[in-house]
């Protein structure tokens, strides 16, 4: 079945998640409709409810602190009744104080589903959890609330990686998290491909992925591990405190999990056609739960078992050498009618538009000769979450920057793209692939779909270009270059003025080594010989 199994820490990590379970409900289809390409039961599962009837809901565990769910209840109308024949069933005899937390009230929009009236859109000023805008129902067990820390408190912030680190293992020495939280969703799988982790990463959420990532590599061996690491707190005066905790918990996470993909909540740059409230976390959550749920919709689209792509073909993709478990996340929105347009035309000319060439063959699309990434072309995307700086640092060279050397990279593009077969494996399979490995050539992987990504009504309006469509065109991209590098020797620079002196040399190293992956065969100093 290839089932995928979620998980959600955190206020940021939930944000997103909440829009991607929102989108995978969009997906489904009840007859007399066609039947949807997207296989739901690679990430929903099959249950009973209180009153006997058959249940579905996302195979996730939500991890947030107290008063982070919002007015979301841990049990929902499909299992009241067996919540209470739960409460009723108690054997404590003796006293009973009960202390009541302060109601939080649902937002509009979730009144609105709750009476069955028409929705009432969500804004930014109505939307202060992630809940508010949350139409799915969750089984009970998917609900754990961390009480030992309160979300928003200033007397005991949850902001610092050892915070994370320790809460985690004082939990599971208590409760063994695995075995109480996790392993129902996956030992119901007929054959897992990997388990996915949202979280936070520059605050205490990733100090807690780091030892919740390394005890599923324990327990489950050579599983698929994706971790969406998600960076980019407000506030100037906590970035030092930020930025060494994402340095650990790329240290850390990247150590035990397959893929390792950082994410900046708030891009640097972006388009002129995104307008974000960079204070809202709605909207910044939307922008990247556009891009991933795009890059990770050919693992959950109906397929034959034998060439249905999973966790396992993408990381063979981007894990050249063996050593490169961290990617690059990259997107790009577009108009689809623009690109039917476009097609039309070219149609029309008996040709391609020479200003966005199409390839069918995957490997095409890179420079061969250089292993660079094409400037120009049209077809790079324009949205570059990966967190901080991505260009060469200035001792590095005084030369122009160089473009990006890539080592593999997978697109997963949406919508009327012409680009070619994507369950067309071409040359990157069998012996040409494996002669591409060996060499150090650059892989490259491109699936394509023609579901669009759908504009849902809890989506806000950050795409300006298409405001009035229903849904969008989206390439996205994952791939290994230098630009990653970059990234970690920044961090590496960071680490070296703030960690006290018993960890600098160990994290210092490790970042270090993990930089060198991405250069090696390319920063050799070949391109640095005078041209006198």
């Amino acid at each position: 079945m290839q089932e995928i199994v979620t998980i959600q820490l955190g206020q940021r990590a939930n944000y997103v998640a909440t829009h991607y379970w929102n989108t995978q409900e969009a997906y489904q289809t009840f007859p007399p409709e066609p039947p949807s390409p997207v296989n739901h039961d690679i990430s929903f599962r099959t249950g009973i409810g209180a009153d006997g009837g058959e249940t579905y809901m996302p195979r996730t565990v939500i991890y947030d602190l107290k008063g982070g769910f919002g007015s979301l209840k841990r049990v929902n109308e499909l299992y009241e009744l067996e919540a209470d024949r739960e409460g009723r069933g108690g054997v404590w005899n003796g006293p009973t104080i009960i202390q009541t937390a302060p109601i939080i009230p649902p937002s509009p929009y979730i009144s609105s589903l709750s009476a069955s009236t028409n929705p009432s859109r969500p804004t930014i000023s109505t939307v202060k959890y992630w809940s508010d805008f949350s139409h799915i129902y969750f089984h009970p067990r998917s609900v754990v609330q961390l009480n030992d820390y309160s979300l928003g408190s200033s007397l005991q912030p949850f902001e610092n990686y050892t915070s994370g680190d320790e809460l985690f293992d004082g939990l599971d020495k208590e409760h063994d998290l695995l075995d109480r939280d996790l392993r129902l969703w996956a030992e119901e799988c007929d054959h897992m491909q990997g388990v996915q982790v949202f979280t936070g990463a520059d605050d205490a959420w990733g100090g807690f992925a780091a030892r919740y990532v390394e005890r599923i590599r324990d327990e489950f061996g050579k599983v698929g591990i994706w971790v969406w690491g998600i960076e980019g707190g407000q506030g100037e005066d906590k970035q030092l405190l930020r930025t060494t905790n994402s340095a650990r918990a790329l240290h850390d996470i990247s150590a035990h999990s397959s893929l390792y993909i950082p994410l900046s909540n708030i891009p640097q740059r972006l388009p002129n056609y995104v307008v974000v409230d960079r204070k809202s976390e709605w909207h910044t959550s939307a922008l990247l739960a556009t891009a991933i749920e795009s890059m990770t919709l050919p693992c959950r689209l109906r397929g034959d078992d034998r060439t249905h792509p999973t966790f396992d073909s993408f990381e063979a993709a981007l894990n050249v050498n063996g050593n490169q478990r961290i990617a690059r996340l990259q997107a790009s929105v577009l108009d689809p009618q623009v690109l039917e347009d476009r097609l039309k035309k070219e149609a029309k000319l008996g040709g391609h538009d020479r200003r966005a060439p199409t390839a069918t063959r995957s490997h095409m699309l890179l420079d061969e000769e250089d292993h660079r990434e094409p400037r120009g072309d049209g077809q790079d995307p324009d949205i570059d979450l990966l967190p901080g700086e991505t260009r060469p640092l200035p001792y590095q060279s005084m030369k122009s920057p160089k473009p990006a050397h890539v080592f593999g990279r997978v697109d997963s593009v949406r919508g009327p793209f012409k680009e070619g077969d994507s369950q067309e494996r071409n040359e990157d399979e069998g012996f040409s692939g494996k002669r591409r490995r060996a060499t150090g050539m650059p892989v490259a992987e491109r699936y394509h779909s023609s579901l669009q990504y759908e504009l849902l009504e809890t989506f806000p309006n950050i795409f300006e270009t298409v405001s009035a469509k229903k849904s969008v065109a989206v390439r996205a991209r994952l791939s290994t270059t230098t630009g990653v590098a970059n990234r970690v020797k920044v961090l590496q620079a960071v680490v070296g003025r703030m960690i006290g002196l018993d960890e600098r040399e160990a994290l210092s190293n490790g970042l270090g080594e993990i930089a060198e992956a991405y250069e090696e065969g390319w920063s050799s100093g070949s391109d640095d010989s005078s041209d006198d």
